[in-house]
């Protein structure tokens, strides 16, 4: 089974965040490296995630073969957003940042790792290869415009509340 572009291209992303958290978990203190990296991370992470969710998850959440598994990454997007949340208001320089952040490292590694293994290989299978090549079309067209709101965007509590 030859994998499609909106499976590979999603891929590509978990890539280049695991590079990214890498290389945030190798800083040291309040440093600008680490608060760049950090928030270019978060810019990405939220824009891959928003775009994932109306690309391949709505694809999957309207199909009942598959929609156990979307509601349970929606879910994991939704944690991993708060954390990012909870590691901006910290201070950078904290062991518990760094501790935290190591938490939130491990949690979204497990859900990329998931999404990789169990869900991206249920949708290849379910979904129709007109429907996969409608979702990239969807994921290529929003994820500019999502990097672009999540740039302008500071976290804070307030709006993870909202």
């Amino acid at each position: 089974m030859t994998e499609t572009k909106i499976f590979a291209r999603l891929k590509a992303d978990h890539d280049r965040h695991r590079e990214l958290l890498d290389r945030i978990d190798a800083t040291h203190g309040d440093s600008d490296e680490r608060r760049q990296l950090f928030e270019a991370f978060r810019v990405e992470v939220t824009a891959h995630a928003a775009s994932e969710e109306m690309s391949l998850y709505a694809a999957m959440l309207a199909d009942p073969d598959l929609r156990d598994e979307a509601q349970h990454s929606v879910a994991e997007h939704k944690e991993i957003e708060d954390f990012l949340t909870e590691l901006y208001e910290m201070d950078f320089a904290s062991t518990g940042w760094l501790t935290r952040f190591r938490t939130m490292k491990h949690r979204y590694l497990h859900h990329i790792d998931e999404e990789e293994e169990e869900m991206f290989p249920a949708a290849e299978k379910e979904l129709s290869d007109a429907k996969k090549r409608e979702l990239i079309r969807i994921f290529e067209k929003e994820k500019p415009k999502e990097k672009a709101k999540a740039a302008e965007e500071e976290p804070s509590s307030e709006e993870a509340r909202a």
